[in-house]
């Protein structure tokens, strides 16, 4: 972990994504109250926990495990200038232990994952208000059948992967109101996540010339920035807009 650590440290985000998308999702949420209460699940860093800051007046629990990321959203939103409506939280996803029906919106991009998504649907919605929002941002696969290398890949690191419209059909069946989906362009991959990360594994491979077990960690990383690049056109990261009934 620590050599992953390394690896993303800096990173403007810790998964695809951009401000622009996180706009246009909380744009689809109609109904919040004045000053919602959100908490922004697996934060990162914090690039979308300072945009959802930045475009509304409200109060954001910002949660994730690792103490340097959240130093960093920190600093980040005193510079930025909204450190009053964030409260950043070192704890546990699997460990939350909010209030129920506490929150008017959960916020959680590129991390569901490792809780699992259908599973974060169904015990995270105890922390929501009656007609609270909860707005996902999850690997899909874009097209069937995909090619043997992407699919052998994804099998492996992420076999929880689905296509768009199962994890819609979860969503409904859950008893959520689906709101709207639509996918992160590739620019969301490059500009704040691939690119910094391709930097930053260059600069890695000078200072472990040699390490066997830290350049391993390096290969898998570029490994999934290549597939990326070879078959962006099947999987993508989707934002998934719903609102509790």
């Amino acid at each position: 972990m620590s050599i992953f650590f390394e690896i993303h440290k800096d990173l403007p985000r810790e998964g695809p994504g951009d401000n622009e998308s996180t706009k246009k999702a909380f744009s689809f949420l109609k109904q919040l109250p004045p000053i919602p209460r959100i908490l922004d699940i697996g934060c990162g860093p914090g690039m979308q926990t300072i945009q959802l800051a930045k475009i509304a007046d409200c109060k954001i629990i910002a949660l994730d495990t690792h103490q340097p990321f959240l130093d960093e959203l920190n600093r980040r939103a005193r510079r930025e200038g909204v450190q009053d409506k964030i409260e950043t939280v070192n704890n546990s996803m699997f460990s939350m232990d909010f209030e129920d029906n506490f929150f008017d919106l959960i916020w959680s991009e590129a991390a569901i994952y490792i809780f699992g998504f259908e599973k974060g649907l169904k015990e995270w919605r105890r922390f929501l208000k009656g007609k609270g929002y909860f707005v996902i941002s999850e690997l899909s696969w874009l097209k069937q059948n995909p090619p043997e290398e992407v699919k052998g890949f994804w099998n492996k690191y992420y076999p929880s992967i689905k296509l768009i419209e199962k994890n819609i059909r979860i969503i409904k069946n859950l008893g959520y109101n689906f709101l709207h989906n639509f996918i992160i362009p590739e620019s969301g991959w490059w500009d704040e996540y691939y690119t910094p990360l391709e930097n930053r594994i260059a600069l890695l491979r000078k200072k472990y010339q040699g390490n066997i077990e830290a350049n391993k960690a390096l290969d898998q990383e570029l490994e999934e920035i290549t597939l990326y690049k070879k078959y962006s056109e099947y999987y993508g990261y989707v934002f998934y807009i719903t609102q509790n009934k």
